[in-house]
């Protein structure tokens, strides 16, 4: 590797919204590592596909709310490419929907470890780990601008991550580092369809002025911008990609 190498890690890489932020960091020069938790065909077929288009990828199984794989993803990165330019934390999860009043404990804990705890394991070894000048990129949504009625799990975990960029921000100053997140509206993804009615999705389409859910191509070009050279003045700051979805 050479010394101007840039080396991007994306989590959550296997498919859907990490998948097409992998692909397209790979298109603009970075060598790219692929976390996935469990879909190894996918990212082992993502990477070959990128190799073949001679770009430079690894795929690493780390499961984000593990401190311990979290921190072994960041090793196997500095040892293949040799330092961390950027990090893309796109891995979290939106499981069946409940109301608060059900008081379901084990889905809120289970929302909160992979994407609360997952973010914070990931934001802060991306600290520890970068170099000077690098970029970490969070995932949040704009649905918790509205506050949908069964997402209360979900809108916690994602509002909490919002905080943990700004905080971090603070605490980087001086090193150069940004801190953002990316906050999409509907993306029409398995993560997103999965335990929806069509009517559920029409409905959902509508919301936006541009009345379609988004494609994850739809959001990889602000990560783009945030991990690149324009984006060097953005920091501490949430954009919401959404369509209008909400402001």
């Amino acid at each position: 590797m050479s010394a101007t190498t840039r080396t991007a890690i994306v989590t959550g890489a296997s498919g859907g919204i990490g998948g097409a932020v992998a692909e397209r960091l790979a298109r603009d020069g970075f060598a790219v590592v692929l976390n996935y938790a469990g879909n190894a065909a996918n990212a082992d077929k993502a990477v070959a596909e990128l190799r073949a288009a001679g770009r430079q990828a690894l795929a690493v199984k780390a499961n984000v709310a593990d401190v311990g794989e979290v921190g072994q993803l960041f090793k196997a990165t500095v040892e293949q490419f040799g330092g961390v330019s950027v990090v893309v934390h796109c891995a979290g999860i939106l499981p069946v929907r409940t109301i608060v009043e059900d008081q379901d404990l084990s889905l809120f804990d289970q929302v909160i470890n992979i994407n609360l705890r997952g973010s914070y394991a990931v934001m802060a070894e991306s600290a520890r780990r970068m170099t000077r000048g690098g970029r970490i990129i969070a995932f949040s949504s704009s649905e918790i601008a509205k506050s949908f009625p069964k997402y209360g799990a979900y809108s916690a975990s994602k509002a909490a991550v919002e905080s943990l960029v700004h905080t971090l921000a603070n605490e980087l100053r001086g090193r150069e580092i940004t801190v953002n997140a990316v906050a999409p509206g509907p993306v029409g993804t398995p993560l997103f369809l999965s335990g929806k009615s069509q009517a559920q999705i029409d409905e959902l389409s509508k919301l936006a002025p541009l009345e379609r859910l988004a494609r994850p191509e739809d959001i990889v070009g602000t990560v783009s911008f945030l991990a690149g050279p324009d984006g060097a003045w953005v920091n501490s700051q949430v954009l919401r990609v959404n369509g209008g979805f909400v402001y």
